[in-house]
């Protein structure tokens, strides 16, 4: 037996030049439960709050970067404990990111669905590989929720058709709306991450620091409250009991029902 012991869901890892790597990694298809969003937040606070720290790059291994919160987690668990657990850890890991002094840099491949779409809506700086899709499949799942951070991404129409859809939007649409910094083959997604990362870390962190928080000064909207406001109505879906429907259809689909959506 490995004396190791499993492997963090999250985890954080140095990458020299003050560049700190948050690597999310819970397979199939890296839907956090409570417990994963949580650390997240933790994560990310902790790498902010370093002196050492630069900047921050926020990435995934496996299958695609993110699927949002386990579904499976919150229909094993009587009442809505899970619910909210995982509605205050999806707030508390948007916010650290949104809060973070330095610049957090999402490194995104693959799949981006529901709270992925709070990380990198909430991101300083988005990398993608050229197979990165981004979407909401909040109306699907009986939720509602990170359409602040979607709009962050996408222009009000669009934002709006894909949350009403549940459809998704490419790496390349999003290069042209100016959300996504740059597109690179999927094996060249980390080194251009840190390349970037690093064009960051050169500066005066002081300056940087500064920056950061002047930016989020003149900020045109209060995403945590923003964000806040939107779980509202995913707490009155479930009270009417659409939320429950959904989330047991989707459980009974199959394979991907750990993949799950925003709250």
């Amino acid at each position: 037996m490995s004396s190791e012991g499993p492997v963090p869901m999250v985890r954080t890892e140095p990458a020299g030049d003050g560049i700190a790597e948050i690597i999310m990694n819970n397979p199939p298809v890296n839907a956090l439960p409570a417990a994963g969003w949580f650390d997240v937040a933790r994560q990310v606070a902790a790498a902010g709050g370093d002196p050492g720290t630069r900047a921050v790059i926020l990435r995934a291994e496996g299958r695609g970067y993110n699927a949002g919160v386990d579904i499976g987690e919150m229909q094993r668990t009587a009442g809505f404990t899970a619910l909210l657990e995982v509605s205050r850890g999806c707030y508390e890991a948007f916010r650290a990111v949104y809060e973070c002094p330095v610049p957090v840099i999402a490194a995104v491949h693959g799949f981006c669905l529901g709270g992925g779409i709070g990380l990198v809506g909430n991101s300083d700086v988005i990398i993608a590989s050229e197979d990165a899709t981004f979407g909401l499949p909040e109306v699907d799942r009986g939720a509602l929720g990170a359409a602040t951070h979607l709009s962050r991404l996408v222009p009000q129409h669009k934002m709006r058709a894909m949350v009403y859809t549940a459809a998704t939007a490419t790496a390349a649409e999003l290069h042209q709306f100016g959300s996504v910094h740059a597109v690179v083959p999927r094996e060249a997604l980390r080194a251009a991450a840190l390349e970037f990362a690093g064009r960051i870390a050169a500066k005066d962190p002081v300056v940087i620091r500064r920056a950061k928080e002047s930016l989020n000064g003149i900020d045109p909207r209060d995403v945590n409250r923003s964000y806040r406001y939107e779980q509202g109505f995913t707490f009155e879906l479930n009270l009417a009991g659409a939320g429950d429907r959904a989330r047991d259809a989707f459980v009974a689909g199959g394979e991907h029902s750990s993949a799950g959506a925003a709250r």
